[in-house]
């Protein structure tokens, strides 16, 4: 019996149809944009998927339907490389008077083949490297030490950021903040201090000192609920470290680039990428320099329709094998 979510019933539909002995698999993973299709995810180990398009889908389908049994002839290459290493990049700017507390930005840059992953996560970690080459420029003496993480493995869950949370408990432990970025181009838009209760205070404190041009039309949600997941800084959360989402504008992200073959540079709206870099040096700025460390006190997480009290998002292990992988 396939299990209740989408995800799921398509890996029950997959897993029969290759314990039935398919040839192949044609799906279509239609976005709800017209001429897109995304490309990701495949539920097989051994036998071959293939994705097309709605419009090519639709076709197949009508002429299954009426009797005319269509044949593809499909040519494809691929080769097992077997496993390979995958690295997180890190870059440091030392601090000069707390070196061992840490402001830190955050992106992924592994990102799905069907396009190039401008937007997922190209932007998010262009960002973060524009906001470092500021950094450096402007303020090359930190109070705190200045982090940028740029984690793979990301798209498989998380792994890359997962591991080094895992790896290096020490950062979680003095981290002062982290703002990360993964949610296509366009003006960051979305603030929320993630369930901390004080460390809500902190954040609109830094927010206001940034010019108006600058944070003008940003939501702030206060305090807001704990993320479980959806990008790298659920990994801090967990673990009730002040981890931020810079939430964008978007620009149809979720329908037309997000995890489609969409998704190249040309979708990059550039001067809301510059905007976001002077937001994002300025607020790693504040707060490094902040004399107050920012508060971990957590509100009462409600959660269902009823309001119920829920729980603190818990934090999963990393995968470090593709062979152990729930995705694989």
């Amino acid at each position: 019996s396939a299990t209740g979510s989408t995800d799921g019933r398509r890996r029950d539909l997959h897993a029969a149809l290759e314990g039935a002995g398919a040839a192949g698999i044609i799906t279509s993973n239609w976005p709800g944009s017209y001429g897109t299709t995304r490309v990701f995810n495949a539920y097989n180990r051994e036998t071959p998927t293939f994705e097309l398009g709605c419009e090519d889908y639709g076709l197949v389908h009508r002429l299954a339907k009426e009797g005319s049994h269509p044949v593809l002839r499909v040519t494809a290459e691929a080769e097992n490389r077997g496993e390979v290493p995958v690295y997180n990049v890190l870059a440091a700017i030392p601090g000069t008077e707390l070196p061992d507390e840490y402001v830190m930005l955050s992106a992924h840059f592994d990102s799905w083949e069907g396009g190039s992953g401008a937007t997922d996560n190209g932007s998010g970690s262009l960002l973060m490297m524009e906001t470092m080459r500021i950094l450096k420029d402007v303020y090359p003496n930190p109070r705190r030490t200045i982090l940028v993480g740029l984690w793979s493995g990301e798209e498989q869950g998380l792994n890359g950021s997962r591991a080094f949370t895992e790896d290096h408990p020490e950062v979680v432990e003095g981290l002062q903040v982290l703002f990360n970025q993964d949610n296509g181009t366009g003006r960051i838009v979305n603030m929320s201090a993630q369930g901390l209760t004080k460390a809500a205070g902190s954040l609109a404190g830094w927010l206001a000192q940034v010019p108006a041009e600058v944070s003008a039309g940003i939501n702030l949600q206060l305090p807001g609920n704990p993320g479980g997941g959806g990008s790298d800084y659920a990994s801090f959360v967990c673990h009730g470290a002040p981890g931020f989402n810079l939430g964008a504008l978007s620009w149809d992200y979720g329908s037309h680039t997000w995890h489609t073959h969409r998704d190249t540079f040309d979708k990059l709206v550039i001067d809301d990428l510059k905007n976001n870099a002077v937001l994002a040096a300025s607020l790693i700025y504040l707060a490094s320099e902040d004399p107050v460390r920012v508060s971990r006190e957590r509100r009462t997480v409600i959660t269902g329709r009823g309001g119920g009290p829920g729980q603190w998002p818990t934090c999963s292990p990393a995968v470090r094998s593709s062979g152990a992988s729930p995705r694989m």
